[in-house]
């Protein structure tokens, strides 16, 4: 009876496992979901105030006495959204990371215990709770370079340049050469854009360990 009663509990514990662990991987794939759709309307969101900022220039542009006053204002409010949706959308990024590598962790041991000898989920196996692995489950890779195909990096660049001109245009209300205006903004753009790089970089470092 008690041999029986083992077996049943043991049987019992991999069902309820087996339960925790389909609901643990539905559970981060909606995780995944909720992450992208998120980074996609904070980026819509900052790309579409930028479109309009724009139009609104092609506006005020004839206006000499108007344009000035206008950039003083639209500058630093793209500058400090596109800033925000920059940093929001590292943590995202890392976010998705974390969740994808759990999800690569589940297949795993679903390879382990169900699989036997056939190869469902035996991509998930190889390199096991490494991020390389899990991001070549989706055809992507773990390089560095990797990081600027992200929207993050997108967004950042755009910071960039709305950074950089308005240097450009600090530097000629200063009373500096059209030259060394252009000159100081390209450096500043360089500059801002390498701190954006560096920030992705330090927030994903410890998705490699």
């Amino acid at each position: 009876m008690r041999k029986g009663g083992g077996e049943m509990d043991e049987d019992a514990r991999e069902q309820a496992l087996l339960t925790a662990a389909s609901t643990e991987h539905f559970v981060l794939q909606t995780s995944r979901s909720a992450t992208i759709t998120e980074s996609v309307g904070r980026a819509t969101i900052f790309m579409s105030m930028l479109s309009a900022a724009l139009i609104g220039l092609g506006f005020v542009s004839s206006s000499g006495h108007l344009l000035k006053p206008y950039l003083g204002a639209v500058l630093p409010t793209l500058v400090i959204t596109g800033l925000l949706t920059f940093a929001r959308l590292v943590q995202s990024t890392v976010e998705n990371s974390l969740d994808l590598q759990r999800m690569q962790r589940i297949r795993a041991w679903y390879h382990r215990r169900f699989a036997g000898d056939e190869d469902f989920f035996a991509d998930a196996v190889v390199g096991e709770g490494g991020m390389r692995a899990a991001a070549a489950a989706v055809g992507s890779s773990r390089s560095r370079w990797q990081l600027l195909l992200t929207t993050a990096a997108l967004v950042g660049a755009v910071n960039s340049l709305l950074i950089g001109l308005g240097s450009t245009l600090l530097a000629g209300l200063s009373g500096a050469a059209p030259g060394v205006a252009i000159g100081i903004g390209i450096v500043v753009v360089l500059a801002a854009f390498a701190v954006q790089v560096v920030h992705i970089n330090r927030a994903s470092i410890f998705l490699e360990k």
